[in-house]
């Protein structure tokens, strides 16, 4: 059973490393070549949207909570399954699954920089779109400002529409991740901890 169990997490970790590259690759050309055309000679739809909060709390306290772990904590139907580290915990080059619809996003953490306050998630759903996501803490008096950046890509003429969707909502988001985390974080200090 328990070889088995290995086996199955292999196979998961072969299949995002063997992707990986590629959609990396198309990410980096996207982010830096702007308009790359794709082999059936259309530029894929390219988004970037960004927007900043507050969070009630210290940076010590509000970076640990930006992990994939710790999120769901605070952020409701966020549930990644770990496929690096088991057991899950919040670190940098962590490999996770997130189920998207009838679709399964592979993500992987490039980045947990608590010095520097800075995190980066690379997502791939595969033959549809990249997702890059950075945020970046910075001390506010008591309180942590997060700006977060989404770069999203697709990947088939199929996607355009999904990517635009998608960005629709990275803009909006705002609000919603500063209510959810504060809200966490004032019962947090209500309950004394």
């Amino acid at each position: 059973m328990r070889s088995a169990l290995f086996l199955g997490i292999g196979v998961i970790c072969g299949i995002v490393l063997m992707a990986l590259p590629k959609a990396l690759a198309h990410a980096h050309h996207a982010l830096h070549g702007g308009g790359e055309q794709s082999p059936a000679g259309q530029a894929r739809l390219h988004t970037q949207e960004a927007f900043s909060f507050l969070a009630n709390a210290p940076v010590e306290s509000v970076f640990p909570l930006l992990g994939a772990e710790r999120e769901r904590a605070w952020a409701p139907h966020w549930n990644p399954q770990f496929v690096y580290p088991l057991p899950a915990a919040d670190r940098e080059g962590m490999v996770f699954t997130v189920a998207h619809d009838h679709l399964q996003a592979a993500w992987v953490n490039t980045l947990f920089d608590a010095k520097n306050g800075r995190i980066q998630y690379v997502c791939v759903i595969p033959d549809a779109l990249v997702t890059v996501i950075n945020l970046k803490l910075t001390p506010n008096g008591q309180k942590t400002k997060v700006d977060v950046q989404y770069e999203r890509t697709a990947l088939s003429p199929d996607a355009d529409a999904h990517v635009k969707h998608m960005a629709d909502g990275d803009r909006k988001a705002g609000p919603e991740w500063e209510q959810q985390l504060s809200s966490y974080l004032a019962q947090q200090t209500a309950n004394g901890k």
